[in-house]
């Protein structure tokens, strides 16, 4: 794909996120939409995957470690073609395949089971250093919330890839700034976040979250780092797309309703 054609794709993805959210009456458009132009880079132009053969065993992992995003996930997992997209609109429905959080025994395409926050990164370590010892050339990837950082488990993670030297491993950080109770600095201050993941023996690349150029370059670059691994800081905004949803916390875990949905709608199409 073109930076065009996934621009093109991100914009249908946000718009999906709207309407399961909507249709769901529920769930987490705020860190979902801004994730996007990460999580499409990664699924229609970055990653070995095989949509028919979603357990192939050479496929490059993902791991949606903020599993509360999972409607970003679900969007592109549909438009790839792991599941029709008339599913995305039974989300968080009983008896769904598409469940409030990420479930790997029930999702085609989801590598990882997420939701308690603070635990993907330590899983992603596991499926790196198993690559290692198998003599496998897949990747793996995961995405974290910049809150979720917070969390011990997610530093003695980044102590063990470190130590393990998991070059096979690149980590994303949805540093949108915002959390389910406020700002980051309001509940636990994440700076300097770039030094923190140097100091742990990471390289460290910073980009725009929602510009593919500088996406795609970080992934490319990160594939090239040998002996350590990678932690891509994408500088987002939440809710990105949608001018009421935008930097605004409430828009976290609160799902629109008919009339805001329209607008979001109109907005994303004139916006992108």
């Amino acid at each position: 794909m073109t930076v065009q054609d996934l621009k093109e794709k991100a914009k249908t993805i946000r718009k999906h996120i709207i309407c399961m959210t909507r249709e769901a009456g529920s769930g987490h458009p705020g860190g979902s939409l801004s994730a996007v132009e990460i999580v499409t880079a990664l699924y229609f132009k970055v990653m070995k995957i095989d949509p028919q053969n979603p357990r192939w065993e050479d496929r490059d992992r993902f791991i949606l470690s903020k599993g509360h995003a999972a409607p970003v996930l679900y969007a592109a997992l549909a438009e790839r073609g792991f599941f029709p997209v008339e599913e995305l609109y039974r989300l968080r429905k009983l008896g769904s395949i598409l469940q409030g959080h990420p479930d790997m025994k029930v999702t085609p395409g989801v590598d990882m089971t997420t939701g308690s926050l603070g635990q993907g990164l330590s899983a992603a370590n596991g499926m790196a250093l198993a690559g290692k010892l198998n003599k496998k050339n897949y990747r793996v990837y995961v995405l974290l919330g910049d809150g979720e950082i917070q969390e011990g488990q997610i530093w003695e993670a980044a102590l063990t890839s470190s130590h393990y030297k998991l070059d096979n491993l690149t980590a994303v950080l949805d540093n949108n700034g915002l959390q389910i109770d406020g700002t980051n600095d309001e509940v636990k201050c994440i700076n300097p976040i770039e030094e923190k993941w140097k100091a742990f023996g990471w390289h460290v690349i910073s980009v725009d979250g929602h510009n593919f150029e500088e996406i795609l370059a970080a992934l490319e670059e990160a594939k090239n780092v040998k002996g350590r691994p990678t932690m891509i800081i994408a500088k987002t905004i939440k809710g990105k797309g949608v001018s009421f949803m935008e930097n605004k916390v409430d828009w976290h875990g609160t799902a629109p309703n008919k009339e805001q949905a329209e607008i979001a709608f109109k907005e994303i199409e004139k916006c992108f």
